[in-house]
């Protein structure tokens, strides 16, 4: 869910943050995805000529105007999730990414542009517009968002997913809850919105504010949240 999230907020950064657009660079970049998926489609399960394809996409999309994070997401659509000997290209290429992104590259994004000036600021700062806003719409929006919708295609039968086994509706609610804990892809949004400066500093309250109340709420709920226990297993 955190993954198919963050692909959203990529799609925002690549049709509302595109100040112009390399029609050429572009259609190089259509070019290079379609021959990866023909690879995909020709069952190549090697990763070394998805690599260098996803090189040569990510530099054509960063030429083309459109924001280069988006190649990351075509690269990783069209790597084969299948595969021989019991591994898949895309699995083993998250295995080996893994801890370099979650203890390098995320904890260094932190850092970077995390840091928030208390100077001048004060609990009255939240309720400013700006933080207040982005704040409620971590923590209101994203229960809406992820909770309406998620209860919506359960109740409706939808068919899109099926319930998780074991998880109780309030427990559902819960990880909601917790999705309001926008930090990377908020602060970035942030940062290509509003630029530098003082509403910088705003938009930073905002997303702490935000996700600190998201993280409280959602553990608390999932904390104290009545378990619902699955169904026993068909013998044999």
């Amino acid at each position: 869910m955190a993954v198919v999230d963050d692909i959203g907020a990529v799609l925002i950064i690549a049709l509302g943050y595109t100040a112009h657009v390399d029609v050429r660079m572009l259609g190089a970049a259509a070019a290079i995805l379609a021959v990866m998926v023909v690879l995909n489609r020709r069952g190549v399960d090697r990763l070394w000529p998805y690599l260098l394809l996803a090189a040569l996409l990510w530099v054509a999309v960063y030429r083309s105007g459109v924001h280069a994070t988006v190649a990351g997401i075509l690269a990783a659509l069209v790597i084969p999730l299948r595969g021989g000997g019991g591994s898949t290209p895309l699995a083993h290429l998250e295995h080996k990414l893994h801890p370099w992104v979650a203890f390098a590259v995320v904890p260094l994004f932190g850092f970077a542009n995390a840091g928030l000036s208390m100077r001048g600021l004060s609990l009255s700062a939240l309720a400013a517009p700006l933080p207040l806003a982005i704040a409620m719409g971590l923590f209101l929006g994203k229960q809406a968002g992820i909770g309406i919708g998620t209860f919506a295609c359960l109740r409706l039968r939808l068919r899109l997913a099926p319930r998780p086994a074991g998880a109780s509706g309030l427990q559902i609610y819960g990880v909601a809850l917790l999705a309001g804990i926008g930090f990377t892809m908020s602060l970035f949004v942030g940062g290509l919105a509003f630029g530098e400066g003082a509403m910088l500093e705003e938009v930073k309250l905002g997303v702490l504010a935000g996700s600190l109340l998201s993280a409280l709420c959602g553990f608390l709920l999932l904390r104290f949240a009545p378990s619902r226990h699955p169904a026993p297993l068909p013998a044999g």
